[in-house]
């Protein structure tokens, strides 16, 4: 007992009022202490001290009390838990160190977060005015951000450091962050990552880029020489990357196959622009240097033997040379009046890169000529890749040779489309065109000559440019496929519609990478004044030179604008904004101020998208001119504030951009402004495609049509070949919607999204697709867009898939700007070939040094049929959909029951039981049904025999491999494995490593891609062997006879 009265427990307090009062005292030490009390309480009695507040502040307030501190701390903990959280932390601010910041609790917790907040949000609002914010932001609010930094750096917590050092634009805790950390490769890695897709601002995203360039070469990292290209590509740093490549194939055979993966995966990001300095930096930097001393007496790299032996551009030659004669092994005479492909021609080569001059010195060394042939031979094939001729032509061999559309598709859709339907007929030749890009199958329109003739003027200039897709990175021979209907220089046109839709043909053929046609087209615009041809022209001069800014291109282009035609003006105003897409030059003013001065719409609207391609990616350098569109009196200027809003910021996710298309597409008063508003945010947040479902979802509900159209072309652009759920939901009831064209965006929309997903998710949308085609009922609008969507979901013959972003997770500025050429067609039909911009083949190749394809394999950790291709469809299959009832006629009914009556009495007193012969007369009367139920016993028996699939597959290079399918990818190791890839990549282009160089090269066998013209089902069917020609007759003597 004595012991419990030494040690007392303290009561409880049950009310805070004694301490309170304490506060009305003269005796500072007697506030202080009552202070530091009533801090150690609040959370239980902040009712109370809620009403002393004011006291609290007025104490605080008083510079000469000792303990103001304390009762910032105390009114800092009661305006908490009142939720004034701004007020709190001016408090807590004043509280100074008493505000501990590593102490672990709700309230320190949620005022830190709201005080870098506002740390950032000032230090942001500070920059971007020019100012200074080390000396215009509260010292106090400035100390605990750094505390918390240190915080981070104390407790290794850097990613974390990173993120607040990224949105406060600090990178001086970025460097000494990246500085501090063990694996620094890592943390320059997610740093590289972190500011592409978190950092608003362009200009401070640069900053960092080029810091962490420095910073990679400190480290002297020559492993992760990718990152720092890509680092260098988005500073568009052309000079430094030609100098990492220079150095690189100067170096060992590792090094070499790492700077040809760097440019494979700069092509990836398709700015030819780029690529094209690079090239020529390459070209001028491109002097070997005799080699070193050590070097001389050495045998040769690895792949020095083999590059002799082949030359750099031999692959992609060989590949397109094969793959043109497999195109076009049916003979055919050209028809004018039909776009039906002609023979191959003399190839038209285009323009080669220009080549290093290495002088070869009569008196050197035989090491140093080895040194020179084996430097020329890399710089080949370098340059070879960077000018898209290798990736090209490995991309058209995979796609030609493993092409799986099916023709029988295409077939039903043309019989179930009426002859005096031109909409329809133009939307088949479409989905022709996209189910065989760039494979050069060209047998539906072969076989359909007479069919293909019904299509006139504007249908007809579409036919022909169809061909430009399908003969998609034709390089080599792309105008000798054409040149049937072609312009024929200065001569009279013979059908301007053919002509024009040849030379944009060209444009979609030679996409991005349009030097060797450059000078054809351009001739071409200058030898006519037809406007039809003159479109064309225009179109096909802006696809081939997209983001060159060629300054002759561009005048040529302006005198089209200025002739003030309609149909020529409109292409040639697109046509500049491809020009100058993504440099945001000054001649956009140009632009805008012609825009004001025509009186034609059509032109007025090509001018307005041109305004916004010259914009591409500027973010808010672009904000000057999105502010005079969206301003303009005009409605289709601001249609074309909004385009210019979604392509400067787009996949940025940026607030302010998506804000500003809510704002329009609620307010405006032109349905067209505010139905491109809410396209565009599919634009804006492709980068991350979850988010897009949410944000449109109220406006894909709204009473406009046009909003629910904007809105599932939003959720198709956004979340094109992922297959969200959350999109699928969306889309499914807008399938079904009252108005016609919301539908049509609508199927195509799901289209985009569910391509190259698995068949079982596709197989239910394939079959709404043949109900609405086949129904005559339909509407037109509706009817067109299945049939489009027919085509997206079969697109290069199964092998192609709808990517806004590269592999790497870059940007793709010819797919987005394609993709928004694209939305057009809803006024110009056309325009709707540009959705084969967008298309990338789902492929994965392995190369060696040698850029041949070896013998290489992975392994797809599922089921094989999970991503195998889809069956082809059979003759008649969407003709017997159910089994017709079995009709009894009212006399069989009669003779039946009389027949079972008459049993009945005999059986009585006999046998209660039916009879043998009874049940085998029954059997027999019911054999149809008794026949299908043995039918389905047995097709029961047949599934049960069948061998379990296997949980996995192996895939041999090259392989198709889905966007979904990636995932379950696994490159094989182990001591028996001869390859290992440079880069750890599920899909395109991958350099190999041969471990086992002493041994033989097995080169991978690409299969010739199957056609038949005898047997138009499918063009995946193996081609039927041709029966032998008959041998000649024996020798014989004429003697001709007298008449």
């Amino acid at each position: 007992m004595g012991t419990m009265f030494q040690n007392p427990v303290a009561p409880r307090l049950t009310s805070a009022s004694g301490l309170l009062a304490l506060l009305e005292e003269d005796n500072d030490t007697l506030k202080g202490h009552a202070l530091r009390q009533l801090i150690s309480v609040v959370d239980q009695h902040w009712p109370e001290v809620a009403g002393a507040l004011a006291l609290c502040e007025a104490l605080y307030e008083d510079e000469g009390f000792e303990a103001r501190t304390h009762a910032a701390l105390l009114a800092s903990k009661v305006f908490y838990h009142l939720g004034e959280l701004n007020d709190s932390l001016t408090y807590a601010l004043g509280a100074e160190g008493l505000f501990d910041v590593n102490q672990d609790s709700e309230y320190v917790q949620t005022l830190v977060a709201k005080c870098i907040d506002e740390y950032i949000e000032q230090r942001v609002r500070i920059l971007e005015a020019k100012g200074n914010p080390e000396s215009e932001i509260d010292p106090r609010l400035a100390s605990i951000v750094e505390r918390m930094f240190e915080r981070c750096f104390t407790d290794g917590q850097y990613h974390q450091a990173i993120g607040i050092a990224l949105e406060s634009h600090r990178i001086d805790m970025i460097e000494r962050a990246i500085s501090q950390t063990d694996n620094r490769l890592d943390m320059l890695s997610y740093t590289m990552s972190a500011s592409l897709k978190l950092v608003t601002s362009r200009e401070f995203r640069q900053k960092v880029l080029r810091s962490l360039v420095n910073m990679y070469k400190d480290s002297g990292a020559k492993s992760d020489y990718v990152s720092v290209c890509t680092c260098l590509m988005f500073l568009d740093d052309a000079n430094s990357v030609a100098t990492i490549l220079d150095d690189l194939i100067l170096g060992t055979e590792d090094e070499v196959m790492i700077a040809y993966q760097i440019a494979f995966d700069l092509f990836e990001n398709e700015i030819q622009q780029f690529l094209l300095k690079v090239r020529d930096q390459l070209a001028v930097k491109a002097t070997p240097p005799a080699p070193p001393t050590p070097i001389a007496p050495a045998a040769p790299t690895r792949g020095a033997p083999a590059a002799a032996e082949t030359p750099a551009a031999e692959p992609a030659e060989d590949t397109q040379d094969e793959a043109a004669a497999d195109a076009m092994d049916t003979d055919g005479e050209a028809v004018p009046a039909t776009p039906a492909t002609p023979a191959p021609a003399t190839p038209a080569t285009p323009a080669p890169a220009q080549t290093p001059a290495v002088e070869a010195t009569p008196a050197a060394e035989p090491a140093d000529v080895r040194h020179r042939t084996q430097y020329q031979q890399r710089w080949n094939k370098l340059s070879s890749i960077l000018s898209g001729e290798t990736p090209i032509g490995l991309h058209l061999q995979f796609l030609s040779a493993h092409t799986h559309a099916d023709l029988l598709v295409l077939k039903q859709i043309k019989d179930a489309v009426e002859t005096r339907n031109s909409v329809c007929h133009s939307a088949t030749i479409l989905a022709n065109a996209l189910m065989h890009a760039g494979t050069t199958v060209d047998t539906f329109l072969r076989e359909n000559l007479d069919w293909l003739a019904r299509a006139t003027n504007w249908a007809k200039f579409s036919a022909t440019a169809g061909l430009g897709v399908i003969h998609r990175g034709h390089l080599s021979q792309g105008r000798a496929l054409m040149e049937p209907y072609l312009p024929r220089g200065n001569s009279p046109s013979v059908s301007p519609y053919s002509e024009g839709g040849a030379l944009y043909a060209l444009g979609l053929i030679h996409v991005d990478h349009g030097e060797g046609i450059r000078q054809f087209l351009l001739e071409s615009l200058r030898n006519t004044s037809n406007e039809t041809i003159q479109h064309g022209a225009c179109l096909g001069l802006g696809l081939a030179g997209l983001g060159t800014t060629d300054a002759e291109v561009y005048e040529d282009m302006k005198g089209v604008l200025y002739s003030d035609s309609a149909v020529a003006g409109e292409a040639a105003g697109i046509g500049m904004g491809l020009l100058l897409a993504g440099t945001a030059s000054d001649k956009s003013a140009e632009l805008l101020t012609y825009a004001h001065d025509t009186q034609h719409e059509k032109i007025i609207r090509g001018l307005a998208l041109g305004c916004a391609l010259v914009m591409y990616g500027r973010e808010e350098e672009a904000d000057t001119l999105i502010e005079q569109l969206c301003q303009d009196a005009d409605p289709i200027l601001r249609y074309g504030g909004m385009y210019a809003v979604g392509l400067a910021y787009r996949g940025t996710a940026n607030n302010s951009a998506i804000r500003r298309l809510l704002h329009f597409a609620v307010s405006d008063v032109s349905d067209d402004v505010r139905r491109a508003a809410v396209m565009c945010l599919g634009f804006v947040l492709y980068q991350t495609p979850e988010q897009c479902p949410r944000v449109v979802s109220l406006l894909a509900e709204s009473y406009n049509p046009h909003m629910r159209y904007g809105a599932a072309l939003a959720v198709g652009i956004a979340c094109s070949g992922t297959g969200l759920k959350e999109a699928i939901s969306l889309l499914e009831p807008l399938t079904s919607d009252a108005v016609d064209y919301v539908r049509q965006g609508a199927l195509i929309a799901m289209a985009m999204v569910l391509v190259q997903q698995t068949e079982s998710r596709v197989s239910p949308f394939r079959k709404q697709l043949d109900k609405v085609i086949q129904d005559k009922h339909e509407d037109t609008m509706c009817k067109m867009g299945a049939i489009m969507a027919s085509g997206l979901l079969d697109a290069g013959g199964r092998n192609v898939t709808i990517g806004l972003r590269s592999r790497s997770g870059n940007n793709r500025m010819a797919a987005v700007i394609g993709m928004a050429v694209f939305t057009q067609y809803w006024y110009w039909y056309p325009l709707s070939y540009f959705i084969s911009l967008p298309l990338a083949p789902t492929v994965l190749v392995g190369l060696n040094a040698d850029l041949k394809m070896p013998q290489f394999t992975v392994t797809s950790q599922c089921r094989p049929s999970m991503f195998a291709y889809p069956p082809p469809i059979t003759p008649g299959a969407n003709q017997q959909v159910a089994k017709a009832p079995t009709a009894i006629l009212s006399t069989t009914a009669k003779a039946r029951a009389k027949a079972k009556r008459d049993a009945s009495k005999e059986a009585k007193g006999v046998d209660t039981k039916p009879s043998t012969a009874a049940s085998a007369s029954r059997a027999g009367g019911d054999a149809m049904d008794t026949t299908e139920g043995g039918a389905a016993a047995g097709k029961k028996e047949e599934k049960a025999a069948k061998v379990e699939e296997a949980s996995f597959e192996i895939l041999k290079n090259p392989a198709r491999v889905a966007p979904a399918q990636q995932k379950f990818i696994q490159f094989q190791e182990g001591d028996g494995v001869r390859y290992q890839p440079m880069k750890k990549a599920a899909s395109g282009i991958v350099m190999l490593k041969d471990l086992r160089p002493d041994l033989p090269v097995e080169l991978a066998e690409v299969s010739a891609p199957a056609r038949s013209a005898a047997n138009p089902t499918s063009a995946s069917q193996p081609t039927p062997v041709e029966e032998e020609e008959p041998p000649p007759p024996a020798p014989f003597e004429y003697v001709p006879t007298s008449s």
